[in-house]
C-alpha cells in the first residue's frame, strides 16, 4: 500500500503518472461541475404559465444553482472503485459529495448516496461486492495530494488506512465538516436505513452520532426527494450555538433546503424562570390527559334550544335535540372541528324543518344558517371557542379547575406546584416558560391537527422531556425519525434512562442502535471521563477510542489558566475554554489580553479561542480543551457529574484540567 503524505507536494514514493491522471480527472469534474451551474443560472422560469409558476420554478432553480457550488478547499471526490460488475456503469467510477458528468452525460463523480457507491463504505476483502480495488485520496485544500489503494479482490485483510486515519484526526476551526469521506460501516448502516425506519442512536462521545443523523438526512433527501421535497426534513438542535455549529455539513452535502431549528424555535421561545420541581411536573406525560380534561370541560351542557327566523317563519331545535349532538362530537373530533361540525349539524336540522315546511334549501342555505347570529351565539355559548394560552392559565390559576382536570393524574402536592402563586391579570400578560411551551403546543394540537414532516432528526434527545417528546412526535406522525442522544450527557431534571420510553412518548416504534467506538476523543480522554459512567449511567456500555492518544491528558492542580491558553495557541487547532456559566464573565476578563470570543446561545461567529459556558458545551468539539474547576461545574446543577462527562469528551486533540478545589472522587488520581 503506498504511503501517504498529507502535503501541498507529491510524495516522492507515489507513481506521478497515476497521480496527474487523477489530478487530471480532478480539474475535468470541476470544469464539468461549472458547466452544469452555468447551465442552470442560464435556464429562466419565464417559460412558466402564470406568476406563481414562475416564482416555484424560479425558486427551484435557484436551489439547483445553489447546490452545484464548487467549494475551492473541498476535495470534489474523496474515493474511488474500481469493479468487476458487469452492468451499465463504468468499471470504474469516482465517489464525491454529489453527482457530476459531463456535457454527453457520461458520469465523472458519483454521489456518495448512489446505491453504487455503498461498496466504497462497506466492501471488504471477505465481501469485496464486486469491488477489486478501492482508492481513497488525499487532499491538502482542494488539492489532490495522494492516494492509497486496497486491493479487496485477493482475500486478504488490509491495514487501517492512514488517509482516513489522518482525515478523522485533522484538526479544524469554525462549524463541523461532514465526514462523508470517513463514514465507517455501522455508521452507514444507520445512515442508509430506508425511510420508513425509525432509528435511535444511542452515541458515546467522539462516535460521530450527529454527523450521522446530517448525513442521513442528506442520504433520504437524494432518495427520496419528490416525496421529501412535499413532505419537508427537519433538524432540532439543543440550542443556537449547536445549529451554528452544524450548518454548513449539509450545504456541502448539496442540501441547501432543510429547516435547522431548536425545541423552542419550534414550540415557542417561552423563557420565564421556573422551579425545576415545577417543570418536571410539567414535563410529565401524565399532563397530556389533565390538558385534554381541561380543554374539554370549557364545554358547557345546553339548556336551551334553537330559533331561527326566515321571514314569518321561526324554525326549532329543540334543547334535547342540541345535547345529543354535542354528546356526538364530543371527544370525537379535534376542539376545533368539532366547534364547526357543531355550526353545521344545528344548521341541517334547521334545513329539515324548512323541507318539512314545503322548501327546498340547499348547501348554501346551510352554510348562511351557520353563519347566523341565532347558531353562532349558541355555539359561542355551549362550546367557546378557545386558543391554548386560554386554557393554560385558567389550569394553573383556578385551583379549583385544576383539581378537575388533573382527577387522580396528579397527586394534591404536584397540584400545589403547578398553581401559580401570584396569577396574572389575564392569559395575554401571563408569562410562560418553556415547559409551559411544551403544554400550548399539546393544546394546539387538540385544537387544531399539527402538520406532519416527512422525517425528523432530533439531537441531544436525552434531554427532552416526555411532553416535549410528545410535541415533536406530533411533527413525524406520518413519516420517520432519526434519534440522536447519549443518556449518560442528560443534564435536565427529566432526563431520560431509557430509549424505549423515549420512542414511546415520540409515538414511534423505532430500533435502538448504539455506537461505543469513539474516532474523534483520544482514548486517554475517554476514558478518564468514563470513570464518571458508574455513578451517572450504570446500563450503558463504557465507549471504547481508536485513537491511542497519549500525553493528550494533563491535570494541573493550580494551574494557571494563561499559561495553559499559551501552549494551546502553539498548536494548530480550535480552543475552546470551558468553565462554569458563574466564571464566564471573570474567565474572559482575565483574558483581556488574548483575543479571544464568549460563546453565548445564539452565538454565531467563529473563533479560535471560546470562553465556552459549560452548559452550552454540548454537542460542540474543539481540538483543544481547556476545562476549569470542575468542582464548580459538578455543584451548579443536579445532575452536574453528568455535566461535567459532557464537558471533559469535548477534546478531540488534548483535554487540559485546571483546578484548586478537589476533583469528584470518581476523578481524584
Amino acid at each position: 500500500m503506498p504511503t501517504d503524505q498529507l502535503a501541498p507536494d507529491i510524495p516522492p514514493d507515489l507513481p506521478t503518472d497515476v497521480l496527474a491522471a487523477e489530478q487530471a480527472h480532478l480539474a475535468e469534474s470541476r470544469a464539468a461541475l461549472a458547466a452544469m451551474r452555468a447551465h442552470a443560472q442560464s435556464l429562466s422560469a419565464d417559460a412558466a404559465g402564470d406568476w406563481v409558476s414562475q416564482q416555484i420554478l424560479q425558486s427551484l432553480l435557484d436551489q439547483r444553482v445553489a447546490a452545484l457550488a464548487d467549494h475551492p478547499d473541498t476535495p470534489l471526490f474523496f474515493g474511488r472503485l474500481d469493479r468487476s460488475a458487469a452492468d451499465d456503469l463504468p468499471t470504474t467510477i469516482h465517489v464525491g459529495r454529489r453527482h457530476v458528468h459531463d456535457g454527453d452525460s457520461r458520469p465523472l463523480v458519483i454521489d456518495w448516496r448512489a446505491p453504487v457507491s455503498r461498496a466504497f463504505y462497506q466492501a471488504s476483502p471477505a465481501d469485496p461486492m464486486d469491488v477489486t480495488l478501492r482508492r481513497r485520496f488525499g487532499y491538502h485544500g482542494g488539492a489532490l495530494t495522494a492516494y492509497e489503494d486496497e486491493r479487496l479482490d485477493q482475500g486478504t485483510e488490509v491495514g487501517p488506512s492512514r488517509i482516513l486515519t489522518e482525515e478523522i484526526e485533522r484538526p479544524r476551526t469554525g462549524p463541523m465538516r461532514d465526514i462523508v469521506a470517513t463514514i465507517q460501516p455501522d455508521q452507514d448502516e444507520i445512515v442508509r436505513a430506508a425511510l420508513t425506519r425509525t432509528v435511535c442512536v444511542q452515541g458515546a462521545p467522539g462516535t460521530g452520532k450527529t454527523a450521522v443523523g446530517l448525513h442521513r438526512a442528506a442520504y433520504l433527501l437524494f432518495t427520496h426527494r419528490e416525496r421529501l421535497a412535499r413532505a419537508g426534513v427537519m433538524i432540532v438542535g439543543p440550542n443556537r450555538a449547536f445549529l451554528s455549529y452544524i450548518s454548513s455539513v449539509l450545504p456541502a452535502l448539496g442540501e441547501v433546503k432543510v429547516d435547522q431549528t431548536t425545541v423552542a424555535g419550534l414550540l415557542g421561545d417561552h423563557a420565564a424562570p421556573e422551579d425545576p420541581a415545577v417543570g418536571a411536573v410539567k414535563g410529565d406525560a401524565r399532563m397530556a390527559a389533565v390538558l385534554k380534561r381541561a380543554l374539554w370541560l370549557h364545554i358547557v351542557k345546553p339548556e336551551e334550544g334553537l330559533v331561527y327566523s326566515k321571514g314569518a317563519y321561526r324554525f326549532r331545535v329543540a334543547d334535547h335535540e342540541v345535547r345529543e349532538i354535542v354528546a356526538s362530537l364530543r371527544g370525537t373530533t379535534r376542539y376545533g372541528p368539532g366547534r364547526a361540525a357543531l355550526a353545521q349539524r344545528l344548521a341541517h336540522l334547521v334545513l329539515v324543518r324548512m323541507e318539512q315546511r314545503g322548501e327546498s334549501p340547499d348547501d348554501r342555505v346551510q352554510d348562511a344558517v351557520a353563519r347566523s347570529r341565532p347558531v353562532k351565539q349558541l355555539v359561542d355559548a355551549v362550546w367557546p371557542k378557545l386558543v391554548p394560552e386560554q386554557v393554560l392559565y385558567r389550569l394553573l390559576a383556578d385551583e379549583e379547575f385544576l383539581a378537575r382536570a388533573a382527577r387522580s393524574d396528579l397527586s394534591p402536592e404536584e397540584r400545589q406546584l403547578l398553581l401559580w402563586r401570584k396569577p396574572y391579570r389575564g392569559w395575554k400578560s401571563a408569562k410562560w416558560s418553556a415547559a409551559d411551551a411544551a403544554l400550548l403546543d399539546e393544546l394546539r394540537d387538540l385544537i387544531e391537527r399539527t402538520p406532519s414532516l416527512g422525517h425528523l432528526v432530533v439531537d441531544e434527545t436525552q434531554d427532552l422531556s416526555e411532553m416535549q417528546l410528545r410535541a415533536l412526535g406530533r411533527r413525524c406522525r406520518n413519516g420517520s425519525a432519526t434519534v440522536l442522544g447519549d443518556l449518560a450527557q442528560g443534564t435536565t431534571p427529566w432526563s431520560t434512562t431509557s430509549w424505549r420510553s423515549v420512542l414511546t412518548h415520540l409515538g414511534q416504534d423505532g430500533e435502538v442502535t448504539e455506537l461505543t467506538l469513539g474516532f474523534r476523543v483520544p482514548r486517554e480522554v475517554l476514558d478518564y471521563a468514563a470513570r464518571l459512567l458508574p455513578s451517572i449511567a450504570p446500563g450503558l456500555a463504557p465507549p471504547r477510542s481508536l485513537r491511542p492518544g497519549a500525553g493528550s491528558l494533563s491535570i494541573r492542580p493550580a494551574g494557571d489558566l494563561h499559561e495553559a491558553v499559551r501552549d494551546a495557541l502553539a498548536r494548530e487547532g480550535s480552543i475552546g475554554v470551558i468553565v462554569p456559566d458563574a466564571a464566564v464573565s471573570a474567565v474572559s476578563e482575565s483574558l483581556s489580553g488574548v483575543a479571544h470570543a464568549v460563546l453565548d446561545p445564539d452565538s454565531t461567529q467563529e473563533h479560535r479561542l471560546l470562553v465556552v459556558p459549560a452548559t452550552l458545551a454540548k454537542g460542540l468539539e474543539y481540538d483543544h480543551v481547556i476545562v476549569m474547576e470542575p468542582a464548580d461545574i459538578v455543584d451548579a446543577e443536579p445532575r452536574g457529574l453528568a455535566r461535567l462527562y459532557v464537558v471533559l469528551t469535548r477534546a478531540v486533540t488534548s483535554l487540559t484540567v485546571l483546578h484548586r478545589k478537589p476533583l469528584p472522587p470518581q476523578l481524584a488520581p
